[in-house]
């Protein structure tokens, strides 16, 4: 192997470990966190840049095109739909009356829906 193989696996090993870090904070929110809202924000935003890390050092160590463009696609599914599921889980928690009113700073949704708390 050439000193640039070796530096590549280097950096990669490093983005995994960085990458499963970031995640496990992420997991550590969704087990520490208070509320329906803050809980969603820890399951998205550290996963999602935890599995662009992952995908990094995979990338690194891999080194194959066709792995490369099945990563790229992985990260581009992550980055579409992660928001998409936060969005999702704190607008049902909001209908359902889960989030609770001393939890939201502003509430813009008041007069727009309907009211289906219990």
């Amino acid at each position: 192997m050439t000193a640039w193989h070796d530096a590549a696996d280097l950096a990669g090993a490093a983005l995994l470990l960085l990458g499963a870090l970031v995640c496990l904070t992420g997991v550590i929110g969704l087990l520490r966190l208070p509320d329906v809202l803050a809980r969603s924000s820890a399951a998205t935003n550290p996963q999602t840049l935890g599995i662009l890390l992952l995908t990094a050092g995979v990338a690194l160590r891999l080194r194959s095109w066709a792995d490369l463009g099945t990563l790229a696609l992985v990260v581009f599914f992550q980055l579409l739909t992660n928001p998409v599921a936060a969005h999702l889980v704190a607008r049902v928690a909001y209908r359902t009356g889960q989030t609770g009113d001393c939890a939201l700073l502003f509430d813009e949704l008041a007069g727009s829906e309907p009211d289906r708390r219990n």
